[in-house]
C-alpha cells in the first residue's frame, strides 16, 4: 500500500517558524508556530512523524541559510529549499503573511509548481564564503579609491601623469601636503583605508590560492584558468558558485542558471526580445563578462595560458583554442555589424559558457 504523503511548507525567520501541514486528502492545511531552535524543530519533527505519513518540507532560500535543511535532513525527512525568485505569485494578491506564506509553499509543492536549489555541503559553502568576502573587500576597495580620488579633485590635488592606484601615484601622494589640520586628518582616513583594504584583499587572495591548490578545485581550476581572461581568483568564484557543471544537461541551462540569456515578450505571433534576464548567481557573472574582454584582443595564445596548457589533456587543448578562436571572431564579428562593445562583450560571456560547461562535464577528468 502506497504511504500518505504529508506535505509541509516552512516559512522560516531567525526567530520563529511558521509551519503549513498539508495531509493527503485535504485541502485546508494545519498551521502552527515554533520557535527557531533545534530542540523545537527536532520535537517538531518527531511529532509529525508519529503520524506515520511520509513528510517532504520546503522552505524559500533566505538569509537563515540552510542549516534547517540540514537538521531536517540528518532526521530522516526530505527537504527542499526553494528559489524565491521562481515561486509563483497571483498578481492580484497584495496580501503576506507569515501564514499565508508557509499555506502557499505547501500547496506548491504537493503541485510540483517549486524549483529547488542545489544546497551545498558545509564544505563547498565554506568555501563560497570565502570566495564571497574576498568580493565585499573588493567593493569595499572600489568605493574607497573613489572617496580618495574624489577628495583629491575637490582640492585640486589631481594626478595627470599616469594610471591610479600603481606604485608611481603612491609615490605622488607621498609629496601631497594639505594647509589645514581637518584636511590633513581626512586625507590620512582615506588613503590609510585604501591601504588596509587592499592588504585586506591579498591576504583572502591568498587564502583563496592555497585553497584551490587543495582537491576537489585543484584541477578544475588548472583546466578553467587556460581560458582566456579567467584567473585562479575567477576559476575559484566559478566553482564555488555554481558548485556542481553536471547538473546542467547542456550548455543553455547554465547560461540561463547566470542570467546571460535574452529576456524575452512573445504573444500573439509578436516576437520581442530585450536585454539579457541578469537572474541567478550574479557573482559568477561579473566573471564570465569580465573575462569575455579579453577576447576583443586578436586571436592568439597568451603567455600564462601558454604555459599552463602542456599539463592538459588533448582535448582540453583543443577545446581552450577552439574557444579563443570562435571568441575572437565572435566578437570581431559582432563589432564590425554595428554592435556595441558591451552588447558584443554580453554575447562572448553567453557563449564561453558553453565552453566552460564542456571543460567542467564534456572533459571532465
Amino acid at each position: 500500500m502506497k504511504k500518505a504523503i504529508t506535505y509541509v511548507g516552512l516559512d522560516v525567520h531567525s526567530e520563529s517558524i511558521t509551519v503549513a501541514l498539508l495531509k493527503a486528502g485535504s485541502d485546508e492545511p494545519e498551521v502552527q508556530t515554533l520557535a527557531n531552535t533545534e530542540a523545537a524543530v527536532r520535537k517538531a519533527a518527531l511529532r509529525w512523524k508519529k503520524t506515520g505519513a511520509e513528510l517532504r518540507c520546503c522552505y524559500e532560500a533566505g538569509p537563515c541559510g540552510f542549516e534547517l535543511h540540514r537538521l531536517l535532513t540528518s532526521l530522516g525527512i526530505a527537504c527542499e529549499v526553494i528559489a524565491p525568485a521562481l515561486i509563483p505569485k497571483k498578481p492580484g494578491d497584495r496580501i503576506k503573511t507569515d501564514r499565508r506564506d508557509a499555506v502557499n509553499l505547501a500547496r506548491l509543492h504537493r503541485a510540483g509548481e517549486l524549483t529547488a536549489i542545489r544546497v551545498p555541503t558545509p564544505d563547498e559553502e565554506a568555501v563560497r564564503d570565502l570566495v564571497r568576502v574576498r568580493e565585499d573587500i573588493r567593493k569595499d576597495l572600489i568605493a574607497a579609491r573613489h572617496r580618495l580620488a574624489k577628495f583629491l579633485l575637490r582640492h585640486g590635488r589631481m594626478y595627470l601623469t599616469g594610471k591610479k592606484w600603481t606604485a608611481r601615484f603612491w609615490a605622488w601622494l607621498k609629496t601631497v601636503s594639505f594647509e589645514r589640520p581637518c584636511e590633513r586628518t581626512v586625507f590620512e582616513h582615506y588613503k590609510l583605508e585604501v591601504l588596509h583594504l587592499q592588504e585586506r584583499r591579498d591576504a583572502i587572495g591568498k587564502e583563496i590560492l592555497a585553497v584551490a591548490a587543495t582537491e576537489p578545485y585543484c584541477d578544475p581550476v588548472a583546466r578553467l584558468s587556460c581560458l582566456r581572461g579567467i584567473s585562479t581568483e575567477g576559476a575559484m568564484t566559478l566553482l564555488a558558485e555554481v558548485q556542481d557543471f553536471r547538473r546542467f544537461n547542456s550548455p543553455r541551462p547554465l547560461m540561463a542558471f547566470l542570467g546571460l540569456v535574452p529576456s524575452e515578450w512573445s504573444s500573439g505571433g509578436k516576437e520581442s526580445r530585450g536585454g539579457i534576464t541578469k537572474t541567478g548567481n550574479g557573482h559568477a557573472r561579473r566573471i564570465l563578462v569580465e573575462a569575455a574582454w579579453a577576447y576583443r584582443h586578436a586571436d592568439g595564445t597568451p603567455e600564462r595560458i601558454r604555459l599552463l596548457l602542456p599539463g592538459q589533456p588533448a582535448e582540453v587543448v583543443a577545446e581552450v583554442q577552439k574557444a579563443q578562436r570562435r571568441l575572437c571572431k565572435r566578437f570581431r564579428h559582432l563589432i564590425s555589424r554595428g554592435k556595441k562593445s558591451q552588447l558584443a562583450v554580453t554575447a562572448v560571456a553567453r557563449e564561453l559558457c558553453g565552453f566552460i560547461w564542456a571543460l567542467m562535464v564534456k572533459h571532465a577528468a
